[in-house]
């Protein structure tokens, strides 16, 4: 039976309380509550970086107050990477199990609360370990993120989801290190933890108490549900034991996810964007200041530009990878050529070694990380291809991969600029960022989803 009221049309949805019938009037109009959900992607991402970049600010005042020297530093910055590369399977099998409500939650309290303590350690043993601790804490994070994205967006606006939230990245880096350094200078390096951690801490419980899945979620109608769901998001009915989401995760789900070309190819694709990624957040300012003979404020300042560009370039990518998949283009051109393209932009960063106007190279990395940026939207690949079932290890994989850069390009450089010469580090990336591009054309191939031999032993089963 449907009514009009208020000029409103409605519809009698008979659902039933305590054994009465009851008429329920639902307004039609879609409701946005995937919006408010990608909002909450993007601050998470911020906390994200946040909780990882406070350390550099607080450095040298750390190394000072407890007498730690250099050897000792290094240890504690790459003790974060080592432990968000090592548990990123992990991580993803533990949302594959927990889901996102959970693992965010269990997340971001997780290493917040370890930032939090950092404002209370005494020496070097302590740091280390909180810093073990964030990083463990904060691996499942963007696998988590990939999942949301993948449970609430259709497929043609996912791309654009993807890019708001990981905009978030950049958004942190070029605008709140500002924000830290003046929060430092009001409440000290401790009470720079102390805050931040809280933060954190504050976010999770919002977290937990306002996010749900689609199909769990109040605020959501029917009319937004049935779009979402049937543009591709991944809704799944926790209620049917019967449904592949439903059984154990095991060793066969793990080689599932190794074996695959296509799945290689996003993997490796990934390693290539965060190449550049860690370049900027490693060596770039120290590129300006010995290399190319910046003063340090000045060094800070422009350091910023190439953030903003990577900024414009993740949101300009999202957008125009939605659009064109509206307008009925196919994905393979709609998602794959702006990451190839973003690829080949960043591929200009060899472009520096070839000027000796400061303006010029600062254009050059402008235009490199804007590339980066444009190639960002990598993790909606992972809810394109990666079987719906086993999302979440794929992404813990894809980011595996993706954060060994961290550890390894940081290494690499040092060791390729040991001689004072910095030329050979920027072709190096210019080369990683073009492999990157090629992986994408020839081992991704057509974007199809990678068949789950769960589906395949069930289809035989039958015959």
């Amino acid at each position: 039976m449907n009514d009009v009221l208020f000029g409103t049309k409605f519809t009698n949805t008979g659902l039933k309380l305590k054994g009465k019938q009851v008429r329920t009037l639902t307004n039609k109009k879609m409701t946005k509550v995937r919006y408010g959900i990608v909002f909450m992607l993007f601050i998470t991402v911020i906390i994200n970086y946040m909780d990882r970049s406070n350390i550099s600010i607080a450095a040298p005042f750390i190394s000072d107050e407890l007498g730690l020297d250099s050897v000792q530093m290094g240890l504690i910055f790459s003790a974060f990477g080592w432990t968000y590369c090592a548990l990123q399977i992990p991580g993803g099998w533990v949302l594959d199990k927990l889901g996102n409500r959970k693992t965010h939650a269990y997340g971001i309290a997780g290493f917040s609360l370890a930032t939090l303590l950092q404002g209370f350690v005494s020496g070097f043993s302590g740091f280390f370990l909180l810093r073990v601790g964030l990083g463990a804490f904060e691996a499942p994070a963007f696998p988590t993120n990939s999942k949301v994205a993948a449970s609430w967006f259709p497929e043609n606006e996912r791309a654009r989801a993807v890019s708001i939230y990981t905009s978030g990245q950049f958004v942190g880096l070029a605008f709140l290190t500002p924000t830290l350094v003046l929060l430092q200078d009001s409440v000290g390096w401790r009470g720079l933890f102390i805050v931040t951690g809280i933060i954190g801490i504050a976010w999770a419980i919002l977290w937990y108490l306002y996010y749900r899945d689609p199909q769990h979620s109040k605020r959501i109608n029917k009319a937004e549900y049935d779009y979402i769901k049937e543009g591709g998001a991944i809704v799944e009915s926790s209620s049917d034991k019967n449904e592949p989401s439903a059984r154990k995760i095991g060793k066969k789900d793990f080689a599932a996810v190794l074996s695959s070309r296509k799945l290689w190819g996003i993997y490796l694709g990934q390693f290539a964007v965060t190449s550049t990624l860690w370049f900027f957040l490693t060596w770039f300012p120290t590129y300006l200041v010995e290399y190319r003979g910046l003063t340090f404020i000045k060094s800070g300042l422009l350091a910023s530009l190439p953030f903003l560009a990577a900024f414009i370039g993740v949101l300009s990518s999202g957008f125009l990878s939605d659009f064109l998949a509206k307008k009925g283009i196919s994905a393979d051109v709609a998602r794959k050529v702006p990451v190839i393209t973003g690829l080949l932009l960043s591929t200009s960063i060899i472009g520096a070694n070839f000027v000796e106007s400061n303006s010029l190279v600062i254009l050059f990395m402008c235009i490199a990380f804007f590339g980066n940026g444009f190639a960002s939207i990598t993790w909606v690949f992972v809810s394109l291809l990666a079987p719906k079932r086993l999302i979440g290890i794929a992404g813990g994989v894809f980011n595996f991969i993706g954060g060994t850069s961290s550890i390894i390009i940081p290494i690499v450089i040092g060791f390729l600029a040991k001689g004072g010469d910095f030329a050979p580090a920027l072709t190096f990336i210019a080369c990683i960022t073009f492999a990157g591009a090629l992986s994408y054309l020839f081992l991704v191939g057509k974007i199809d989803r990678v068949q789950d031999y769960v589906e395949s032993e069930s289809y035989s089963a039958k015959l």
